[in-house]
C-alpha cells in the first residue's frame, strides 16, 4: 500500500518512536494524526509536520473514540494505524515491601495491551467501510510489542505480559481483517535511544549498548519509522512479530 495522500493514525506520537513515525509517514506525503495525551509536545508535532493533533487516553473507551471520531472527521479514515502509545513500569513480584501492586500492573495492561486493541476496533472498522485499492487493500494496523515479549526480565511480569498480548492478538486479529484487506502486523523493538534512555548517564546508555551483537549502539528511533513504513508499503507482510533489536537477547537481569 502507498502511503501517499492516505490518512494514518499514529498513537503515543508526541516523542519517542510514535514521533519519528509521525514525522516519517509526513514526509512520505500521508496525512497524520498525531494521537498522545501530551496536548503541548503532540501539538508542537502536530504543526512540525503539517499533521494535526488529538489527545487521548488510549486506555479509556469514551477518550479514544472522542479522538478518532474528530481525527476521522478532520482528516478522514485512516489507512494506517501504527500503535506506539504505551508505559513501562519495573517491580518485582515479589518485593521488599511485600507482593507487587496490582492496580499498577493492571494500569500496564491497559495501556499497552487494551489500549493497543482499542484503537485497532475502530480504526479496523473504519478501514473496513473504505473502498479498496488495485490490490484489494483497504488498511494496516502496526502495533508495538518489545523484545521483552520473549525476553522478559526480573521486575518486568507486567510489561512483558502486556507486550507479550500483543504479539498473541496478532495472528488472529490478522485472520479475521483478511476479509477486509487489512494487515496487522507488530514491531518488536530493542534499546531504542528514546527520550528516557537519553536521560541516562552516557556511560550508562554504552553499558546497555554493549549488549547488543550488531550494531553496538541503541536503536535510532528512524529505524523503528523506516520498517514501519516499509510494512506498509509491502502488502505480503501480515500476521507477524518483527523483532527489530540487533539480534540482542535480553538476559535475566
Amino acid at each position: 500500500m502507498q502511503v501517499h495522500g492516505k490518512t494514518v493514525f499514529v498513537t503515543g506520537a508526541a516523542s519517542g518512536l510514535g514521533e519519528a513515525t509521525a514525522r516519517h509517514f509526513a514526509s512520505l506525503g500521508a496525512r497524520v494524526a498525531v494521537l498522545d495525551r501530551d496536548a503541548v509536545k503532540g501539538q508542537a508535532v502536530a504543526v512540525a509536520i503539517d499533521g494535526a493533533f488529538f489527545a487521548l487516553d488510549v486506555a479509556e473507551a469514551a477518550s479514544a473514540e472522542a479522538a478518532f471520531n474528530a481525527a476521522v472527521a478532520t482528516l478522514g479514515a485512516p489507512s494506517v494505524l501504527v500503535n506506539c502509545a504505551g508505559i513501562g513500569t519495573a517491580a518485582r513480584i515479589v518485593g521488599r515491601e511485600g507482593p507487587a501492586d496490582l492496580a499498577a500492573f493492571q494500569r500496564v495492561i491497559s495501556v499497552n495491551l487494551v489500549g493497543s486493541f482499542n484503537m485497532m476496533r475502530l480504526c479496523a472498522h473504519a478501514m473496513s467501510t473504505t473502498e479498496a485499492d488495485e490490490n484489494g487493500q483497504r488498511g494496516v494496523i502496526i502495533s508495538t510489542a518489545s523484545v521483552a515479549a520473549f525476553d522478559g526480565q526480573i521486575g518486568q511480569a507486567a510489561y512483558a505480559a502486556s507486550k507479550g498480548g500483543i504479539v498473541s492478538m496478532t495472528l488472529p486479529a490478522a485472520r479475521e481483517l483478511a476479509r477486509f484487506g487489512v494487515r496487522v502486523m507488530v514491531i518488536a523493538p530493542g534499546l531504542f535511544l528514546t527520550p528516557l534512555l537519553a536521560e541516562l548517564p552516557q556511560e550508562v546508555q554504552e553499558g546497555l549498548a554493549a549488549a547488543i551483537p550488531n550494531p553496538q549502539r541503541l536503536g535510532a528511533p528512524q529505524e523503528f519509522a523506516d520498517l514501519a513504513a516499509a510494512i506498509v508499503a509491502n502488502d505480503y507482510l501480515n500476521g507477524e512479530v518483527i523483532r527489530l533489536d540487533g539480534s540482542l537477547r535480553m538476559q535475566a537481569k
